[in-house]
């Protein structure tokens, strides 16, 4: 017994069951307080794309759009027509003409384009090309300056005319559009965040040259946006029209000064600046001119022009795309698809050559500060942009009204700037909420295409002398032409960088993070159910118009 007992084997204690494993840690966000989830379309505008305030309220709004743009035309126009050899009537008449154009191509971009609410203004990106032109007419001898003036502008229109073709075979012929699908949030972010920070020199720099004036307007600007908060009824009044009492007292302000002799006695460039007289556009504007087609005459072509303003062509296709994704988010409506960038990008070459018929000085692209007015205002209505192009037509047509308002100093628009491309460029930032913000491969690509896409056009601006010669300076002037235009626009190199390296680095093993899933419905036209709600072009014009041009 003793031995049996000895050898009976006790059964193996049980095993303890595996601990289940420790719950996660408490999200530090949640313990802080709330988090938002991403938003496709943003839920504080008082009117959206296709809503519209009153008739009163809505023509309030268009003047103040037409109000916003004329800075970058008056500004382009005083820089460029005295160099040219024109004097201030011709300058005048460029004005005029930029105005005139500007109305024709917002109402085409606004109801057969995008169908967004974006002004088409005139583009800095075809400064160097004209700079380029200028350059090659001071080398010859003509009889007055005024013929030097004319023989520019004629080359300059058909430079327009040939360069058009190149955004037409790129819009209607959808390979724009398919460019656009290799974008994701990642790409857009850094494109849309620089078509506002890289205008910097807009900005600051240019309030600078009169601060009296420039500083007390930025601070008015945003005084503004606490007294709205004063009394609920004041609200929506501030907000909406803040703008235009804030310009109507800094530039009354201006006008004291002025009267009372406070720039007699100081320097040329500040008199420029500030006064309100000096730009001699009132007393030599005519009261009633119409922009006609060739008004200076049978245009010249030179191939060694063409090229630099195909460059500028391109430049302001990208920097127009990048404007369009701002403004569809300001709008309160969805992404641009594929189809409808195309068909927007074909649309404003047929606006370049327009420009060239009609003799702009400069081509065309979407307005970035009347953007960001739909911001400031919270009013993205496609009425109020439509109604604008009235008052573009009527202070084009009769001279001297807008003369009057042309008079206002730049550096009232420059404090104006300083508010409306920050607003783009916080729009910009919104988009990286589409994506993962904690991939550090999307830091990279956002980082890099960010950086360079300021520091690069800045190296190409600030080494290009003021006679177009940029840093790229090769035996063939066609060739530096069009590398300086290219590499001179943020827009342009944060697209070409953000788009090579988001495509090529991890792109298949980073789909999520990249936000591809999000992203790729509202590249096609069936895509999202609400892409026809804001993009289907009216009257079923769509029904009776060849798809492949759609």
């Amino acid at each position: 017994m003793g031995e049996t007992a000895h050898n009976h084997q006790q059964p193996p204690p049980p095993q303890a069951a595996a601990a289940p494993p420790p719950p996660p840690p408490p999200s530090l966000a949640l313990s802080r307080g709330p988090t938002w989830t991403p938003a496709e379309q943003l839920q504080q505008l008082h009117y959206c794309i296709h809503s519209n305030p009153s008739w009163p309220e809505t023509c309030l709004l268009a003047f103040e759009h037409y109000i916003v743009m004329l800075g970058t035309t008056v500004l382009i126009a005083r820089n460029l027509v005295p160099r040219m050899g024109g004097d201030p009537g011709d300058t005048a008449r460029v004005i005029q003409t930029l105005l005139f154009m500007s109305g024709i191509n917002t109402l085409l971009q606004t109801i057969i384009g995008t169908r967004l609410p974006t002004v088409m203004g005139p583009s800095y990106a075809f400064v160097l090309p004209v700079l380029s032109i200028m350059r090659d007419y001071n080398n010859e001898t003509f009889s007055n300056e005024h013929d030097r003036f004319v023989d520019t502008m004629r080359t300059i229109q058909g430079s327009l005319i040939v360069s058009s073709f190149a955004n037409i075979i790129l819009g209607f012929s959808k390979a724009w559009g398919n460019l656009t699908r290799f974008f994701s949030p990642i790409t857009v972010a850094p494109v849309v965040c620089v078509v506002g920070l890289g205008l910097f020199m807009r900005g600051f720099p240019l309030l600078a040259n009169c601060v009296e004036i420039g500083l007390p307007m930025l601070i008015l600007l945003i005084i503004c946006q606490y007294l709205k908060y004063l009394h609920p009824r004041a609200n929506p009044a501030i907000e909406r029209f803040g703008l235009l009492v804030c310009v109507g007292i800094i530039w009354a302000f201006a006008a004291i000064l002025t009267v009372s002799g406070a720039y007699n006695n100081v320097g040329q460039q500040t008199k420029q600046s500030c006064r309100t007289d000096r730009s001699y556009l009132m007393s030599s504007a005519s009261w009633v001119q119409v922009p006609y087609p060739f008004q200076w005459g049978a245009p010249i072509f030179r191939a060694s022009h063409v090229f630099g303003m195909i460059g500028a062509a391109l430049v302001s296709s990208a920097e127009s795309t990048g404007t369009f994704f701002a403004a569809a988010r300001l709008a309160g409506a969805t992404h641009p698809p594929a189809h409808v960038l195309s068909r927007s990008i074909g649309l404003q070459g047929v606006s370049l050559l327009l420009d060239g018929i009609f003799g702009a000085a400069v081509g065309t692209t979407a307005s970035v500060e009347n953007v960001g007015l739909l911001g400031l205002t919270h009013v993205g209505s496609r009425r109020v942009v439509q109604i604008s192009t009235a008052f573009m037509f009527f202070f084009s047509i009769f001279g001297k009204f807008g003369a009057l308002f042309a008079s206002i100093p730049l550096p009232i628009f420059a404090a104006i700037y300083c508010v409306l491309f920050g607003i783009v460029a916080a729009i910009g930032i919104s988009f990286i909420q589409f994506s993962n913000n904690n991939s550090m491969r999307n830091h990279y690509v956002l980082g890099l295409a960010l950086f360079l896409g300021i520091s690069i056009p800045q190296y190409f601006v600030s080494n290009t002398t003021g006679d177009g010669h940029g840093p790229v300076r090769t035996d063939g002037g066609w060739f530096d032409d069009i590398l300086n235009t290219l590499f001179s626009s943020p827009p342009t190199v944060a697209m070409i960088v953000g788009t090579l390296l988001d495509s090529t680095l991890e792109a298949r093993q980073t789909i999520n993070d990249r936000g591809i899933p999000w992203w790729k419905p509202f590249q096609s036209r069936k895509g999202d159910v609400r892409t026809d709600e804001f993009y289907s072009l009216p009257l079923r014009i769509n029904e009776w118009m060849p798809t492949r041009f759609l």
